[in-house]
């Protein structure tokens, strides 16, 4: 007898493409023609990111493709992500990392900081989730923590005994991967999202927010809350067990070659340049970019040509390329700010039902983030905050941080860059991380957003 297996997530994707091919040959009357060939080609990517049916640089191109061939927007907007330094960055996080495991320093790393880890599976991954949450204070960069962080927590993985496809190796970079980017949504400078928020609101309505109230008004749930959740659900879903795997060569005890010396001084001066960017304005990109070329030199000798062309992950460029002009053709085409619009106009906003109105709010941000990817919610709620405003009853400036409420809150990989950079780092499927992110999303606006509630009203922010 024949077994037929059920596949979900064909059934989705195939879903997927029907209603896409709806979209792009025949446009609907509330979109223009432009919006609406946006919006199929929308769905059907992210529906090939979800489902991971086909590998990820695959589904770039398609979407390269499709894009030119019905003229949904200029080569300049498609093709964006190639020029922007994000790209950059994760060029020359990849190089780094290449860097960081071929001298051995990432092991050297790791068996320092194993010494603090060892006992139960549950410490090694509290210990990595509060290393990428304390690098955040320091690091602006959530692509710059991932870099420094994946390869030591690589590392740490073979040293506690898991191997490639393992429980543990998994659940070991799921929290780097976690750590370093959902708490630090709490810390002003610590993601680009939060700083594109500022500077629209600065730009817009003229108002700043400062780093202290930020601070306490987001980070007791979407920071230390959420960093106890992460741990949780990483044990949960991934549970192993460690194992001390000693390698016999890398003694942390031994002299430094001489070329684990030259990268560390390179990682020094790079972790240097990255937090004082606020004094000489040099892009983190163009930093890391500089350090990746230092380490290609032939004299130098640390990333030579045959790692570069076998082990840089070259499809996690072209991914991040394809996520960044996705967003753009998105928001270009005008689709992102149909959505939000329309998002608005349909929920029922009222003064007297403030708790409704605040959880709308949120939830209309994190909605908005599945269509433009996270950098594009506040280009398009920031111009409606006013109405919005006007519509609840809150404050313009309430309004604009119940957007962190929601973009923190990340439902699919896609969304955010730095996730994706550490999944490829680290070699690991991208669907591997989607059921965490959910089950953290869902918790959050069930549990963690109605105490925050409670912490806003005893702020005086609602």
């Amino acid at each position: 007898m024949i077994k037929l297996k059920f596949d979900i997530g064909l059934l989705f994707l195939i879903m997927a493409l029907l209603l896409s091919s709806v979209f792009l040959f025949y446009p609907l009357n509330f979109l223009t023609p432009v919006a609406s060939k946006a919006a199929g080609l929308a769905i059907m990517t992210i529906a090939l990111f979800a489902t991971g049916k086909i590998p990820e640089y695959l589904t770039v191109l398609i979407f390269f493709l499709m894009a030119m061939l019905f003229n949904i927007a200029s080569a300049p907007v498609v093709f964006s992500g190639f020029h922007s330094t994000a790209l950059w960055l994760v060029f020359g996080g990849l190089v780094i990392g290449v860097g960081i495991t071929a001298t051995g320093l990432g092991q050297r790393m790791a068996k320092h900081l194993a010494a603090h880890l060892e006992g139960t599976y549950i410490k090694l991954i509290t210990g990595i989730t509060v290393a990428g949450v304390l690098f955040s204070f320091i690091m602006p960069s959530a692509m710059g923590r991932m870099i420094i962080l994946v390869p030591i927590s690589i590392a740490l993985a073979e040293h506690f005994g898991f191997k490639k496809g393992s429980n543990g190796r998994t659940g070991l970079l799921l929290a780097t991967a976690l750590g370093c980017l959902m708490p630090a949504f709490s810390i002003l400078p610590a993601n680009v999202v939060n700083m594109v928020l500022v500077g629209m609101a600065e730009s817009q309505l003229n108002i700043s927010p400062l780093y202290g109230e930020y601070f306490l008004l987001h980070f007791p749930f979407l920071g230390l809350a959420k960093t106890l959740l992460i741990i949780v659900v990483i044990v949960w879903l991934y549970p192993d067990q460690p194992v001390i795997c000693v390698n016999e060569d890398i003694d942390e005890h031994s002299p430094m070659s001489t070329q684990e010396k030259i990268l560390s001084a390179v990682l020094i001066l790079l972790l240097l340049l990255w937090t004082t960017d606020f004094l000489h304005h040099i892009s983190p990109a163009w930093v890391a970019l500089a350090g990746a070329i230092f380490l290609l030199l032939p004299a130098v000798g640390i990333v030579s040509t045959q790692s570069f062309n076998t082990k840089v992950n070259h499809s996690s460029v072209f991914f991040v390329a394809g996520v960044i002009g996705l967003g753009s053709l998105i928001k270009d085409s005008g689709l992102g700010l149909v959505v939000g619009e329309a998002l608005i106009s349909v929920l029922p906003l009222n003064p007297e039902t403030s708790f409704i109105n605040y959880m709308l709010i949120a939830l209309t941000s994190t909605v908005t983030g599945v269509f433009t990817t996270l950098p594009g919610v506040p280009a398009v709620m920031t111009p409606l905050a006013t109405e919005i405003a006007g519509a609840t009853g809150l404050s313009v400036k309430s309004v604009l941080m119940l957007q962190v409420l929601g973009f923190s809150n990340v439902l699919f990989p896609y969304q955010a860059p730095p996730i994706i950079v550490a999944l490829h780092l680290a070699g690991e499927k991208t669907r591997s991380i989607i059921k965490p992110m959910l089950f953290i999303a869902f918790v959050g606006y069930c549990i963690f957003l109605p105490l925050n509630y409670i912490w806003w009203a005893f702020l005086g922010w609602i």
